[in-house]
């Protein structure tokens, strides 16, 4: 059988790394004469993807970003509707991003009404707003999920969607000699504790939560006097991070500032961070899989403003948001979100971690539920991907050809 033409969009690092992936699988499953093209970033570049224009343009957040941007934002999504129109491909497949891809995927589709539409990341409809599935279903034929409790939702919306797994389960663990190498780097003694506090990626969220973590250390360094305290930072806010939490007279904690190290040797040396905790205090989100990935056991926490606080309470429809807890359908990791994020609550969590065996044991093992669900152990994300795309082409006649 001809190799598909395919037209991928992806519009952030996250999708980036997806659609390196999944061009992989694809190239596995169809060899070197399948048809690409599209927007991607650097990890899609170093499998020969060619991008139409730099994916940095669309990488914004936030109103303040976004409104400068703007206008080069809604030409991009112009011109990239017209070059998919143009290629006429097998498939459009748009890579999260759904504010910008959805957008082309509906300018597209209304000049090609048979263009078949697959949609990499489905939308978190089981956390709030429902009514985004139905809206996507106007555009979008296909989904691949990347949790195993996400295709009914699509279904239920009109749309075909496959679980295909999530790209966590691809991340290496840790090995014995990379936690001892980093301890000894830190001047962590064998058999000390070590807490891992993680504020966050954003600005915003370190500004939030770093007093109220600064104060769950102190409350612990008081009941825990040997406890060694690491602060991994993400490049944009390690600044932030180390005014945020000042040494103490023994040195803790000690910053993890990934500055002047390459995307590798700081993604490999928080991985060797997370290996080595015996608890983790982190904000709410995929970190949490990442720190499950290599076993640490967690609290997730999470504070935001008042308005947003009030907007989340009537929205959000589910009892906990740590993805470990939905996917194992248990509670296993304890949450302090919103009022409830507060020292006195969360520090007492953090210390059963630290001094009940049983405790960070039923964590491992609901981390490692959450893994084997999610796909580890199994063919690669990528592959299955891949799998998922080209039967979603095969069931539609390849009538796009000029």
């Amino acid at each position: 059988m001809k190799p598909p033409h395919l037209f991928l969009i992806a519009g952030e690092p996250s999708g980036d790394l997806l659609g390196a992936a999944l061009i992989a699988g694809l190239r596995e499953l169809c060899g070197p004469c399948l048809r690409l093209e599209g927007v991607g970033g650097p990890a899609m570049a170093a499998l020969g993807f060619e991008s139409r224009f730099p994916m940095e343009e669309l990488s914004v957040m936030g109103l303040s970003e976004v409104l400068p941007r703007l206008p080069n934002l809604l030409r991009r999504i112009r011109e990239t509707a017209e070059a998919v129109i143009a290629a006429r491909p097998d498939a459009l497949v748009t890579i999260d991003s759904p504010d910008f891809c959805l957008r082309v995927a509906r300018r597209a589709r209304k000049a090609l009404p048979d263009l078949r539409v697959i949609h990499y990341v489905a939308p978190s409809v089981w956390a709030w707003r429902p009514g985004r599935a139905t809206k996507m279903a106007r555009t979008v034929d296909h989904v691949l999920a990347l949790l195993p409790f996400e295709p009914p939702y699509m279904r239920a919306a009109g749309m075909t969607c496959d679980f295909v797994g999530h790209p966590v389960v691809e991340t290496p663990r840790v090995p014995l000699s990379g936690t001892i190498a980093l301890r000894e780097e830190l001047g962590i003694a064998p058999g000390q504790q070590v807490l891992l506090v993680l504020p966050g990626s954003r600005m915003g969220e370190v500004t939030r939560l770093s007093p109220v973590f600064a104060e769950v250390i102190a409350r612990l360094t008081a009941s825990h006097p040997d406890l060694a305290i690491v602060v991994p930072a993400a490049g944009p806010v390690a600044a932030r991070v180390a005014a945020a939490f000042p040494r103490t007279a023994a040195g803790w904690p000690r910053i993890l500032d990934p500055t002047g190290l390459s995307v590798a040797e700081a993604d490999a040396r928080k991985r060797a961070a997370f290996a080595m905790a015996d608890a983790a205090l982190a904000a709410s989100g995929t970190v949490s899989l990442e720190l499950a990935a290599q076993g640490a056991p967690m609290v997730i926490a999470y504070a935001a403003n008042a308005l947003t606080s009030t907007v989340v309470r009537r929205m959000v429809r589910i009892d906990t948001v740590t993805l470990v807890n939905l996917v194992t359908e248990t509670r296993a990791v304890p949450e302090f979100l919103l009022g409830d994020c507060r020292a006195e609550l969360i520090a007492p969590a953090v210390a059963q971690l630290l001094d009940d065996p049983v405790a960070a044991e039923a964590q491992r093992d609901a981390a490692e539920r959450a893994m084997v669900l999610l796909g580890r152990g199994g063919e690669a994300p990528g592959l299955r991907a891949a799998r998922s795309v080209l039967s979603a082409v095969a069931t539609r006649p390849r009538a796009l050809d000029p």
